[in-house]
């Protein structure tokens, strides 16, 4: 028993306690959204009537607030507001969000509440990363970033099982967005009394000079650009991909799309996947440069799109090539997870570590400004498109490729 212990303790992040303390506050939170991330569209679409397009555009609103949230995200956490109280902002608009969300019947009250939960991300991950960094060493940051998205993906992953056991006995979706404001709400207890600033602002950089610092940092914008490509792709996991086994998958002998069922049962083995690799390719990783890592991600995402087109095109096995796609994908994104914030916090300055991860988090606004209405429109074209879709996306991935070399050159001179 005593061995056991030891190992168990040997395989967990050695890491400073308030980094457990805010990981389990973030699985607790991500519980809540893991219950509306997979099933709000197909809520949207198909239950209060929206077209595909319409409900892209609107979860693509997001972007436009989450610009803004970013910039005052970046600058709250390094100036004195800090971090923990721009956190605790975040949290107390995103749960305003998910209320608007349970209610809204029209698209302008949809675009409302997406427009709030843009603004409450924005605040979010600068400011929660920012802490992260703040509270580990160099030594420890891969896991201490990695467990984070470990409690991240576990918490998704058992607000989907229970979102799915509730829409499959009540189809009460509404209900799931009320679930999702509460989670927020438990984040912000969690971090007010259990989280202790640890950084201090010196008031080196006042307003948007911080801004124009990182702006004009070389490696900074090398890596946003291939960056925006990853976000891209992993919004096509919660937006398009539902949509796309819904509506364009043909399972023998019925010619339909996977069931709700069969949906949640697929998209919790994804999360699932990420959970119990997220810890061990994080050490892995630490052998390879950042950029490396990055590049195998790439090459991890265009074969998971692969598989997720011969998921809707192949004749027979539709739920083996998609067990396939997500496990795939499920690699793909805890390989790039611990990578991209890791490099980011190197590149910055500390005193400017929330504003070059604001700017990181901008990546995630483009990308979600272009992932869903470009989805959403392919989704609601002849099959063909739909198909040829995945296809596209695996093409891209050899513009990240080149971009990455060329970051891994200009860090090496």
């Amino acid at each position: 028993m005593n061995l056991f212990r030891q190992s168990f303790a040997a395989w967990l992040p050695q890491v400073n306690h308030q980094i457990w303390i805010l990981a389990i506050g973030r699985l607790l939170s991500q519980v809540g959204s893991g219950f509306t991330l997979f099933y709000a569209p197909i809520f949207f679409v198909n239950h209060v009537g929206m077209s595909a397009t319409a409900v892209g555009i609107g979860l693509g609103s997001q972007s436009i607030s989450g610009v803004v949230g970013r910039f005052l995200g970046g600058s709250l956490a390094d100036g004195k507001v800090g971090r923990k109280h721009t956190l605790l902002l975040s949290g107390l608009v995103s749960a305003i969000a998910s209320f608007v969300l349970a209610a809204t019947q029209t698209f302008p009250v949809f675009v409302l509440g997406n427009l709030l939960m843009g603004l409450g991300i924005g605040l979010y991950w600068p400011s929660a990363e920012a802490l992260v960094a703040d509270l580990s060493t160099p030594e420890t940051r891969n896991e201490a970033f990695a467990l984070n998205r470990l409690c991240d993906g576990l918490g998704l992953g058992i607000g989907v099982v229970l979102g799915g056991l509730l829409l499959g006995t009540t189809h009460a979706y509404r209900s799931l967005f009320v679930i999702d404001g509460i989670s927020f709400l438990v984040l912000v207890l969690v971090v007010f009394w259990a989280i202790t600033e640890v950084y201090r602002s010196q008031g080196q950089h006042r307003g948007m000079q911080g801004w124009g610092v990182a702006l004009r940092d070389r490696l900074l914008l090398t890596y946003c650009v291939v960056n925006i490509l990853f976000t891209t792709y992993i919004v096509q996991i919660n937006s398009t991909m539902p949509l796309y086994f819904t509506n364009f998958v043909s399972v023998p002998p019925s010619g339909k799309g996977f069931s709700t069922l069969t949906l949640t049962t697929i998209l919790t083995w994804h999360l699932a996947a990420c959970v119990l690799t997220q810890l061990p390719i994080a050490r892995a990783l630490n052998r390879l440069t950042h950029a490396r890592a990055l590049m195998l991600s790439a090459l991890l995402w265009g074969l998971g799109f692969v598989f997720i087109w011969l998921t809707g095109v192949a004749p027979l096995f539709p739920l083996v090539w998609a067990v396939i796609a997500l496990g795939i994908l499920a690699l793909a994104t805890v390989t790039y997870m611990p990578s991209a914030s890791s490099l980011v916090v190197d590149l910055a300055p500390e005193s400017l570590r929330g504003v070059y991860l604001g700017v990181n988090s901008q990546c995630w606004a483009i990308g979600y400004f272009i992932g869903p209405p470009l989805g959403g429109w392919a989704m609601d074209q002849d099959p063909w498109i739909a198909h040829g879709f995945w296809l596209g996306l695996t093409a891209s991935i050899a513009v990240a490729i080149a971009i990455l070399q060329l970051l891994q050159r200009q860090l090496c001179q």
